[in-house]
């Protein structure tokens, strides 16, 4: 066995991938076998569908000029076969988010429908609907990882260096389509959303998915561009530039057994897509507690991966001879134990950031009951707790890097372990990606039901599965900035160890005024790009009021229903707003990087630590603050504090305002853009060496 994992990891890896994707094509056909329900739910989603069709392939039409000038950049800055791995990259991380987006769309009236049997279909449908974009993430990233490197090392015949260093390129084109998807989808989804609520709540006084709002179409477009598409980009990048980034730091690290380093990470991608597979049929409502279903799911995967991951690594590393420039390295045990603190990461992760944003816990609780003393005591508690929130998963992140280093050997040579931890983190990806998605299926599920007037009954299922995808967009949003966290830390290592002999990366110190200006340009960035990002939220939401203002003005029958309001055009002018606004932020990580990469190699680095120490805490303040402000509106909804009408509800709905592109637009955004300066770094260094 062992030495068939070591000749043939790469055919393993892509039979799991193949299943992956097998998964999400029945499980598609499956969903779209279902009733969609009357005609007025069909009308309403088929209008979702078009506006997000219609804004994917905008955005991805926007996305391909600015890659065919990269394409040519990378050529002549590396070679063609960086610049092919750039090209497959950005092709099926673009394929992986538009294709699930497409059957989320598609599940939305389906799960309304599913709501007329009782919480148990409604939930099945909703998760399986997700689950399609999950395993087609997996499915393809692991693909487009393992078919190149196997091609370029068996029918091009590089070394195993060599063909990983092609497959940067692959990572930075996921990179690429991530930073645009989130930032885009997040503009979009964000400005619909704000200026929906703004007047339909606050200025009109009538519900949050009533048909009278004509930016309501566009509101429940944005959910499925922003938290399907655009997680779905956001963690195929993290997936794909973390697997092939361990690929280099174990060829880098060690001195024999290059093939078993090079495959290890992708076997430990196929055997977690099985037990992820498996994963999805345990999610089962028991006694209607929707959010133990979900996460029951979740655990299973991880108990397999956790079971899988030991024949698998003393498979693969029993009588290898890992030996290092410092002695002998890892054993078999030790990188097993590094998995495994990889899982405990995700396991806290998840448990902390669900404290923080669920209405069941005091983060949100204390945050509603602020919003009783108005506005800005709503604002100042959420914005303490979004800063409060980012101290347990500091700790975490730091015990756990900490961990997976000393367990692999400190040193330097520890860093590979981190590496293996971080793969065994995103070995749940597929699942993740799932519990992202599930979030706008209920969302659009819960709209379709309001505008279609369906029972009473309908929206008592749909309602509570909404806000449960709520807190479970928050939770996976805390998963992808922890994963980014520690991907970035590796991208970082193999950007040290790649550099020239002649550069000191010991130089890389505080006390060096080049890396002090490097880390101050990081941190300016980061801050920079959330910036833009939440102004360009406003001026996209500015927008939206004002549309929707002069439809009620033109129009007064709206109001009555004898009049219908134009949603198409709040749906293009979010469209062109998103694709507008976009383009700046998202090229803040490619030009400064490269500006500061030309001017000094000891400023680069201090830049690339800034980017990932100030990035994780600006995105995880951003999204743990966003989701306590959305979640303490839905408490106050559900007759908390006084309920609906009430001055703390008026508070709560103007947090939730404020919240919306902190945690849906800036702070998930950031998580692409601090892996993307460091992938352009390890990218540009045959031009600074």
């Amino acid at each position: 066995m062992t030495q068939f994992l070591n000749d043939h990891g790469v055919l393993f890896a892509l039979v799991c991938a193949a299943a992956a994707v097998v998964y999400g094509v029945v499980t598609a056909q499956s969903l779209l076998k279902l009733s969609p329900g009357n005609e007025k739910m069909r009308e309403i989603s088929l209008a979702i569908q078009e506006g997000a069709t219609a804004y994917l392939t905008r955005q991805y039409t926007t996305i391909a000029v600015v890659g065919v000038v990269l394409f040519v950049a990378l050529y002549f800055i590396q070679n063609l076969s960086v610049a092919i791995g750039f090209l497959i990259g950005g092709v099926l991380s673009g394929a992986a988010g538009f294709i699930g987006m497409n059957v989320s769309v598609r599940a939305n009236a389906r799960v309304a429908e599913a709501a007329r049997g009782g919480v148990g279909k409604a939930l099945d449908v909703a998760f399986r609907g997700g689950a399609v974009t999950g395993m087609l993430v997996v499915g393809l990233a692991l693909t487009g990882v393992a078919a190149y490197y196997g091609i370029l090392t068996s029918f091009v015949d590089q070394t195993p260096k060599h063909a990983i260093d092609a497959l940067i390129g692959l990572g930075f084109g996921g990179s690429l389509i991530s930073v645009f998807a989130r930032l885009g989808g997040g503009i979009f989804t964000k400005g619909a959303d704000v200026g929906a609520d703004l007047v339909g709540k606050i200025e009109a006084g009538i519900p949050e998915d009533d048909p009278r709002n004509p930016a309501v179409i566009a509101d429940n477009v944005g959910d499925n561009v922003g938290d399907c598409a655009g997680m779905a980009a956001d963690l195929f990048e993290t997936y794909a530039v973390t697997a092939v980034a361990v690929m280099l730091l174990g060829v880098l690290t060690f001195n024999g057994a290059t093939t078993t380093v090079a495959l290890y990470p992708l076997v430990l991608g196929g055997v977690s897509i099985i037990a992820s597979i498996i994963g999805t049929f345990a999610v089962k409502s028991a006694a209607g507690n929707v959010e133990r279903a979900l996460y029951q799911g979740l655990a299973v995967s991880g108990l397999l991966a956790a079971v899988a991951f030991y024949p698998v690594t003393h498979w693969m590393f029993d009588g290898a001879i890992l030996s290092t420039p410092n002695g002998s390295g890892p054993s078999a045990n030790d990188l097993y134990f590094c998995s495994l603190v990889g899982l405990g990461v995700t396991a806290l992760l998840f448990v902390i950031t669900d404290y923080y944003t669920s209405t069941r816990f005091a983060p949100v609780k204390k945050t509603a009951e602020a919003s009783q003393t108005g506005h800005a005591t709503n604002i100042i508690q959420g914005l303490a707790q979004g800063y409060q929130a980012t101290a347990l998963p500091a700790i975490v992140l730091c015990a756990g890097i900490f961990g997976a280093w000393k367990l692999a050997g400190g040193g330097t040579d520890g860093i590979y372990g981190i590496g293996v931890a971080v793969m065994a983190q995103l070995s749940l990806t597929g699942l993740i990606v799932a519990l992202d998605a599930f979030g706008p299926i209920t969302d659009n599920a819960g709209g379709i039901a309001e505008m279609a007037d369906l029972p009473a009954e309908v929206r008592a299922v749909t309602d509570p599965l909404d806000a449960v995808g709520n807190t479970t967009k928050a939770v996976t949003k805390g998963y992808a900035i922890g994963s980014a966290a520690l991907a970035a830390l590796v991208l970082f290592a193999a950007f040290e160890r790649e550099l020239p002999k002649t550069v000191d990366t010991a130089g890389f110190s505080i006390s060096n005024p080049e890396v002090l200006i490097g880390l101050l340009i990081g941190g300016m960035m980061v801050n920079l790009f959330a910036a833009l990002s939440m102004e360009a939220v406003g001026r996209a939401g500015g927008a939206v009021v004002e549309e929707v203002r002069r439809q009620f003005r033109e129009k007064p029958g709206i109001m009555d229903g004898t009049e219908r309001p134009d949603y198409a055009a709040c749906v293009d002018l979010v469209t062109k707003a998103a694709q507008r606004e976009m383009i700046i932020p998202s090229l803040i990580p490619i030009v400064v990087t490269a500006v500061v990469a030309l001017v000094s190699v000891k400023a680069l680095g201090g830049l690339l630590m800034g980017v990932i120490v100030v990035g994780v805490f600006v995105a995880i303040s951003m999204t743990a603050g966003g989701g306590a402000w959305d979640n303490a509106k839905k408490l106050i909804e559900d007759g908390a504090f006084g309920g609906k009408g009430t001055l703390a509800h008026e508070a709560s709905i103007t947090g939730d305002t404020v919240g919306d592109p902190y945690k849906d637009t800036a702070g998930p955004a950031i998580n692409p853009m601090i892996k993307v300066a460091n992938i352009v770094a390890i990218l540009l260094i045959p031009v600074i060496s």
